[in-house]
């Protein structure tokens, strides 16, 4: 499924929806042939595609922020969200393609008025180089590649549990992250990165 418009939806962990002045909004539905348990790589794998993608179909190079933000030396231009049940996962996939007034730490691909890319043409790249990794045996998803392009490694960052230094991706995907009491992995939830300043001095190294 592919629009260029969404008047309404939900971010990661249910934040609220701001809509850019043009964008891609994608959903591939699809069956992984991989066990269970390595299903929590999907979400890199679609970052790994997207990125590919952009680079491809748009000649703009992104960066990936640990797990699923795409994001440029301007800001945020995209991110994934992937769900599933009853043996079906849903990823969706919104790429900002141009937005005249950003709200805060976001971008877009294309200034307004520019020579812009057609969005089908970045959903079928995307798609396609998702499904060719996806058709892999699960250890070969691409981590040595997602830690080249991750721009979340050698940050100070925060999680509900604690904070520390990003220190790399492991075979798994989930984000390496060292503190006070050794290296934490962690899989899932929210992650912020911070500069030393605005991480609070309670919370650094915990």
């Amino acid at each position: 499924m592919i629009a260029e418009n969404q008047p309404a939806g939900r971010g990661r962990l249910g934040r609220s929806w701001v809509e850019p002045d043009q964008a891609l909004f994608s959903s591939l539905a699809f069956n992984p042939v991989w066990p269970t348990p390595a299903w929590s790589r999907i979400p890199l794998v679609a970052g790994l595609a997207v990125r590919e993608a952009i680079e491809e179909v748009c000649g703009i190079t992104a960066g990936l922020r640990w797990p699923n933000d795409l994001v440029t030396e301007n800001g945020k231009i995209g991110g994934l969200l992937a769900e599933s049940g009853d043996g079906l996962v849903v990823v969706g996939c919104g790429i900002n393609m141009t937005w005249n007034d950003p709200m805060n730490g976001a971008a877009a691909l294309f200034t307004p008025g520019s020579n812009v890319v057609p969005a089908r043409d970045l959903a079928i790249a995307w798609v396609d180089r998702f499904l060719e990794i996806m058709a892999r045996p699960p250890n070969a998803w691409g981590a040595d590649e997602y830690r080249r392009v991750c721009v979340t490694v050698g940050h100070l960052v925060s999680y509900p549990s604690g904070s520390g230094t990003a220190t790399g991706i492991s075979d798994d995907g989930a984000l390496l992250v060292e503190t006070d009491h050794g290296i934490v992995a962690v899989n899932s939830g929210e992650v912020r990165s911070h500069d030393p300043a605005t991480l609070p001095e309670d919370r650094r190294g915990t």
